[in-house]
This record gives structure tokens, sequence and C-alpha cells, in this order.
């Protein structure tokens, strides 16, 4: 359901957060190799986070990437994938069509409604907060 970039963004930002909670900043290379994901490819997907203002990157000899304590737990899943993937996750029909709505409707319409409306609850329900603490306390891995 999401595009390859914003499964990265959201490995990326649990990461970063997880790592902020120790004050650490972390660079490219560092996040790109314990996400999974190719460096030159984690470099755009870094830029429209911090366009989006989800994470921060500081420049410099101690710089990287961060996000301050007090915001992890305000940041919510549906920031990253509006950043990344816009909202079309919500919008697009569930066989693919180009105009699927309460008037023009595919064979699943209603039952796939009911999963968009989910992912929905779940993206704007979910902050980094308890990824993150999860992705620390070792309940959750980010890669195989």
């Amino acid at each position: 359901m999401f595009s390859k970039a914003c499964e990265y963004a959201v490995r990326a930002s649990v990461f970063i957060a997880s790592k902020s909670f120790d004050d650490i900043r972390v660079n490219q290379t560092e996040i790109a190799k314990n996400i999974d994901s190719p460096k030159a490819f984690i470099a755009k997907i870094l830029q429209a986070l911090v366009r989006a203002k989800v994470i921060t990157s500081v420049k410099g000899v101690n710089g990287g990437f961060e996000i301050e304590k007090s915001k992890i737990s305000a940041i919510k899943l549906s920031q990253i994938v509006q950043a990344i993937d816009g909202d079309d996750i919500y919008k697009k029909c569930g066989f693919g069509l180009e105009k699927c709505d309460e008037n023009h409707q595919c064979p699943v319409h209603h039952k796939f409604k009911v999963i968009r409306d989910g992912l929905r609850e779940m993206l704007e329900n979910t902050s980094l907060n308890e990824l993150a603490l999860d992705i620390k306390s070792g309940t959750s891995f980010l890669k195989i």
C-alpha cells in the first residue's frame, strides 16, 4: 500500500527517534545501514522529512539528523506518510480504477473503504514515540 520511499521514511524516522532519546544524531550512512536502505535513495527521503518538519538536519562536524525529544510523541505516522506519499492511500480504489466513489463503485468499494479507514486511524493514532521505544527495548526491530 505504501511506496518503497514511504516505507524507508517510516523506518528512518523511527530509527532517528530511537537515537534522539539518547541525544545522538545519526548520519545518512548510519540510517541507511540500520534500516536496510540504499544510501543514495535515503538522501531524498531525508530531505523530504526535513521539509515536512518531521526530522531536523544539523550541519557541521557533529551534525546529522535528529528529532527534538519533546516532539517525538507528537509526530504521528500519518505525517510521515503525508510527507512522502500524500493522501492518495486514503482515496485510491482497491481495484486500481481511476474513478471509484460512492456513486460509481468497484466490486470491493465498501470492503476496501473499511480497510482504508482503519489504516488512517492507525496512522493518525500511532506516534513515533511508541515505535521508537519498542526499538530501544528490543521488542521491535527495523532490519532482519
